[in-house]
Order: structure tokens, then C-alpha cells, then sequence
């Protein structure tokens, strides 16, 4: 059996998971990060994307997360999100609004705050479409 360890995942609106894992696998700005049990300590930006945990019965969950960092110590690990969601649970038209929303904001000429806020909706939007276009294939 593989070594597990303490997991939780926090949203702005509330804990969204937390519990025994084996792994989690999540976006950075440098790419995708893995952790595992008695990973060296660090605290890490999360990056827009798809999260992944997998649980001692060896199963893998997905969510979509917004960003955020992550923290590893002592065996435990804590990832504070603005946003997290089961792809599931995402409304494909609405997504499609918000990414249509976010692209418009793009072409207007806007302060460099407002071109980096609508980047990071467009980022969400279309990483809540990538998901919803997994789900129905």
C-alpha cells in the first residue's frame, strides 16, 4: 500500500475537500507539480487548471481550481484557492458567456489591472470549457 497523507483543499467559499491522498497533481506557472507523501516543505503558487488527487483506494478525482498556492510541511499538505469546482458541475453555456465576456474585455484598451484581470477570467473560462468538452465526449 502506498504511503498516504493529510490533504485539504480551500475555497473562497468553504473547505471542498480534505482527507487521506496519495498524491496530488496540480498546475504552476512552470508547469504541472506532483506531490507525494514526505515531500520536502515548500509553499507554491497554483496556477488556473485542473487539480488532481488520487485517494488511498487508488482512485483519481478532478477539479477545476482557480489560483492560489500550496503549502507542504510536516506531511500535510493545504491548497488555498479563490475557486474550486467539479467539472461536473459546470453549466457549458455559461462558460461560453464568460469566455465571450473575458475576450471582449481583452480587445478593449484598458489599464494594465484590467488586462490582468481579464486574463485571468480568460484563463478560468476556457479551462471550465476544456473540462465541460472532456465530460461530453
Amino acid at each position: 500500500m502506498a504511503e498516504t497523507y493529510y490533504f485539504r483543499i480551500i475555497a473562497s467559499n468553504g473547505i471542498f475537500f480534505e482527507g487521506k491522498v496519495q498524491a496530488v497533481l496540480f498546475s504552476t506557472i512552470d508547469g504541472e507539480r506532483e506531490l507525494m507523501a514526505h515531500h520536502e516543505e515548500m509553499i507554491i503558487a497554483v496556477d488556473v487548471g485542473t487539480l488532481k488527487y488520487q485517494t488511498p483506494d487508488n482512485e483519481w478525482h478532478k477539479v477545476i481550481v482557480g489560483v492560489g498556492t500550496a503549502q507542504f510541511a510536516n506531511n500535510r499538505c493545504t491548497v488555498l484557492v479563490d475557486t474550486c469546482e467539479l467539472p461536473e458541475n459546470i453549466d457549458r453555456a455559461r462558460a461560453q458567456a464568460a469566455l465571450e465576456r473575458a475576450e471582449e474585455q481583452m480587445r478593449q484598451k484598458k489599464s494594465i489591472v484590467e488586462y490582468k484581470m481579464s486574463q485571468a477570467s480568460l484563463a478560468r473560462a476556457l479551462t471550465r470549457l476544456k473540462e465541460t468538452s472532456r465530460k461530453n465526449v
